[in-house]
């Protein structure tokens, strides 16, 4: 690398992939459209890298672009923790309880546990971040969040863990779909069927990709996606069928129909936190509504299972 990088090349790459184009960085950070143009420039030649590609005359991130930014966005993501940081000190933290939870839990659910949380605790500012689990557990195990919702695959000394919401996979189809009329689907049912898959670097990916391979029958995806409310939403659809933990179907009662899976692959959340964590007392009651709301979630997507 030529030069030492500024923060504004910095910003101004980041507001162009964020938003798309020079036009519309160059509002949202108060300058002229040359000034980013000129921004990119030098980023590019300072740091060697071809950061973008033009497609049909606009600017589309490259590979390397893109692996810059996703570098760039985790800075700027521990940036955030530490300003959060600074105004927990200055509003008296001790009253604060910070959540962090993983996507697939970031919706209904969390809004469940947090409102039951809150019922009783209406005096307490709940800061609830939605990262990855291995995020998640730096963060827990650095203490800049005091309870987790988290993957299976966190295994931290440091960190205390309990399983939530301990499920098999379900098969997950449109309403319409022929399956439903089996109560229990096989790997053969679905060999050579449209999959809805999750990434293949992925807990449930590999599962599934196991079951498959030992029944022989063929995983035919076309699609897969790191986001449940996107397979779901796929699914639902009728672009396939899917293997899914059945918490990802809530919401989607009306959309999706669950069946049972053989062989079982079972799948589980975790519940974590840190010993002696200094907002204790608060955590063993979120802690304790997260385990009602998923006992009640449990019975209302498996009722007639």
């Amino acid at each position: 690398m030529k030069e030492t990088l500024n923060l504004r090349q910095i910003e101004a790459f980041k507001a162009v992939v964020e938003h798309g184009t020079v036009s519309q960085a160059a509002i949202v950070l108060g300058v002229s459209q040359p000034a980013v143009s000129k921004l990119l420039s030098h980023l590019e030649t300072d740091t060697g890298l071809s950061l973008f590609d033009r497609v049909r005359g606009k600017l589309a991130p490259s590979v390397q672009g893109m692996r810059l930014y996703e570098e760039i966005d985790r800075v700027f993501s521990g940036l955030r923790q530490v300003e959060q940081a600074v105004e927990s000190i200055r509003r008296d933290e001790q009253r604060t309880l910070n959540v962090g939870v993983l996507p697939a839990l970031s919706g209904s659910f969390i809004r469940r546990v947090t409102m039951q949380f809150l019922k009783t605790h209406p005096d307490v500012r709940v800061s609830i971040q939605s990262r990855g689990s291995l995020f998640l557990a730096d963060w827990l195990a650095t203490r800049h969040i005091d309870v987790a919702l988290v993957g299976s695959r966190v295994d931290n000394p440091y960190i205390d863990r309990e399983p939530l919401f301990p499920y098999p996979l379900f098969c997950a189809m449109p309403v319409n779909h022929e399956l439903t009329r089996k109560r229990v689907v096989r790997p053969r049912d679905l060999s050579g069927l449209p999959f809805v898959s999750f990434g293949a670097d992925s807990q449930t990916h590999e599962l599934v990709r196991q079951a498959f391979d030992e029944a022989d029958a063929k995983l035919n995806v076309v699609l897969d996606t790191n986001t449940a409310p996107t397979a779901c939403e796929f699914v639902a659809a009728g672009l396939g069928v899917s293997l899914i933990h059945p918490l990802f179907a809530e919401g989607l009662q009306s959309r999706l129909v669950l069946r049972r899976f053989d062989p079982e692959l079972q799948f589980h959340f975790q519940l974590c936190r840190v010993h002696s964590s200094r907002n204790a007392a608060l955590v063993e009651t979120f802690v304790e509504e997260a385990r009602n709301v998923a006992a009640q979630v449990s019975r209302e997507l498996l009722k007639g299972q």
